[in-house]
């Protein structure tokens, strides 16, 4: 993304602050409630989940969607955010992207803290956005011709259907956590 010195007074780069902004207070509101209980619940018999493995973790995934598809846990999807986000952080900053299988989990009691820390690096990005109309070639083929407006609309899209993922889970297992 371009970067400037301070806060874009571009309307479009105004509006997609003001969004990410209101997105990330449903998502912090979510993710501040949780505890490491709440990442490892499995909803169903059928999960997405992140599991403990020997040293470290694996990361259910299927390059080809399953069906029936799993339904992911919280841990996953917090996972999920934190890889699609560090990706486009990595495009962002002009590093070149990590791959999927390189995003680790940090697990249930540091997971809210790598969000975070995400998410104040991608208001900092947003802050310095001085062309919004600057082409982005993720998470989309650069042949697309979409903008980093579009790149910042699409983490502001996906952030929203995430947060409210996890808080969806969240009240599933608080309403079972009450009712037997």
């Amino acid at each position: 993304m371009a970067a400037g010195h301070g806060r874009c007074d571009h309307p479009a780069v105004s509006l997609l602050r003001w969004q990410f902004d209101l997105t990330w207070s449903l998502a912090d509101l979510h993710l501040s409630a949780l505890t490491p209980a709440d990442f490892r619940w499995e909803p169903g018999p059928l999960t997405w989940h992140v599991r403990e493995a020997g040293d470290g973790w694996t990361i259910d995934w299927a390059d080809t969607e399953p069906d029936p598809v799993p339904v992911p846990t919280i841990a996953w999807i917090a996972w999920h955010v934190g890889w699609w986000w560090s990706v486009t952080l990595d495009h962002a900053h002009g590093r070149r992207p990590r791959e999927r299988e390189s995003v680790g989990w940090p697990g249930d009691e540091n997971a809210v803290a790598w969000l975070r820390e995400l998410a104040a690096d991608w208001g900092g990005v947003l802050d310095r956005l001085s062309d919004p109309d600057a082409p982005a070639a993720f998470p989309w083929p650069a042949e697309a011709g979409l903008t980093v407006a579009h790149q910042a609309a699409w983490v502001n899209a996906e952030l929203m259907k995430n947060a409210a993922e996890i808080g969806q889970l969240r009240l599933l297992r608080a309403a079972q956590a009450t009712s037997g």
